[in-house]
């Protein structure tokens, strides 16, 4: 679980559950035309905007959502209760952009406006949780309550409180916790009022932590649960690309994973599906798909900035470009120090020949006790270079006991060492 994605319950539930999010945007940016006054028009259209650009992965959408919020906010001034509520929605722009401290700042003035905002809590904590303050973000998600006897009952704030205590639980190592709070969430999801797309990144979520302990048979479920939600749904097809990797069904992972990137074209997913090609003994396939991974990384700014931690894993994993891979996890983990950042911190490091740093970091990604196979494996790698067998045999023995398929070709490598 890396990241929220901004998921704030923004609509009403009677308006979501007959909607798309192209029907929402015609629906709000009519009502702007008739009339731009009413901050609402522009605070609505701005989070239908961010909708679609979660669903498409298309970054004009965030810059169309940020001048709508921003519109709105010069309609309610920044210093009013209603302005607390689109600042809220601007903060999730910034969480979305990988913007952590803008965000953070942004919900403190939210809250210093309007300290009843309960929704606010769920992106202060967002932002403490991806910058690796995780104090912080467990003090803002236990704001996330609802007080005795509210009215009307709002399942929005029960799904934001199980959700955001799922992402916290796995980080500090309680996954079997994390999968009963995400459990939790998805019960009241669709009475939450959720666009079809947060309902199935819900049930995604849930399939990673059963994939996280090798319990495929549920995470198989968990990703079939969310194509029913959102059919097509990229990350489900991916995840589940990567089950039947696991599996040993590559043709299938190859299908999933192609269809995945013919709705986006996430690095990820090309790099999965290039590891793929090259098990398969497909090795021009393979380093056609190692070659776009850099392009889309680089198309712009936007996506340098989003994609920086997953091209330096890429660099790392295939030793290529180790200089840069060096470069792009210095830059991230100055921005977030989250255990996922130290990792790839580590495992870069590691691979430019830089042992010591990489034992100090893999540390720091430890430090939580997050039960991350990867995570692991990782350890284990740099200990055995330092000559400690002993620990990194047990780290290479937790990686596989959690999940004896975690990696396509690390497993096997942590089975023989």
């Amino acid at each position: 679980m890396k990241t929220f994605s901004a998921i704030l319950v923004l609509f009403a539930p009677s308006l979501i559950a007959a909607a798309t999010s192209d029907s929402l945007i015609q629906f709000y940016q009519a009502h702007v035309l008739r009339d731009d006054t009413d901050f609402t028009n522009y605070d609505r259209l701005g989070s239908a905007y961010l909708q679609k650009a979660r669903e498409t992965g298309d970054p004009t959408y965030y810059d169309l959502s940020e001048k709508a919020f921003k519109q709105a906010l010069a309609l309610t001034g920044d210093a009013t209760p209603d302005g607390a509520g689109v600042m809220t929605h601007l903060a999730g722009l910034d969480l979305a952009e990988h913007r952590f401290a803008e965000a953070r700042a942004l919900a403190e003035r939210a809250l210093r406006m309007k300290p009843d905002l309960l929704s606010v809590y769920s992106v202060l904590g967002d932002s403490a949780l991806e910058s690796g303050d995780y104090a912080a973000a467990r003090a803002a998600y236990a704001h996330l309550v609802l007080p005795k006897g509210a009215l009307p009952p709002r399942p929005g704030i029960d799904y934001l409180a199980d959700i955001r205590r799922a992402g916290l639980q796995f980080i500090e190592g309680d996954t079997h916790g994390a999968i009963e709070s995400t459990r939790a969430a998805i019960e009241v999801s669709a009475e939450a009022g959720l666009p079809k797309e947060n309902i199935a990144w819900s049930w995604f979520s849930l399939g990673e932590l059963y994939f996280a302990i090798g319990d495929l048979a549920h995470g198989e479920a968990a990703y079939t649960s969310a194509l029913e939600a959102y059919p097509n749904y990229h990350r489900a097809l991916a995840w589940m690309g990567q089950l039947r990797a696991a599996q040993g069904r590559y043709q299938e992972a190859v299908d999933l994973y192609r269809r995945a990137i013919a709705v986006i074209p996430l690095p990820v997913y090309t790099a999965a599906l290039g590891d793929i090609y090259e098990r398969m003994g497909k090795r021009d396939l393979a380093a056609q798909q190692f070659a776009v991974v850099d392009l889309i990384a680089k198309l712009s700014s936007l996506n340098q900035n989003l994609f920086r931690r997953e091209l330096a894993m890429f660099y790392a994993d295939h030793r290529i470009h180790l200089d840069e891979a060096l470069e792009l996890a210095s830059e991230e983990l100055a921005a977030r120090k989250d255990v996922y950042t130290w990792d790839v911190f580590a495992w870069v490091s590691f691979q430019n020949g830089e042992t010591q740093k990489a034992c100090d970091a893999i540390g720091h990604a430890l430090a939580q006790g997050t039960e991350e196979p990867l995570f692991l494996f990782h350890a284990g790698m740099i200990y055995d270079k330092l000559g400690d067998a002993v620990r990194a045999h047990g780290y290479f023995a937790h990686a596989l006991e959690l999940n004896p398929h975690f990696h396509i070709t690390y497993a096997e490598v942590a089975r023989a060492h």
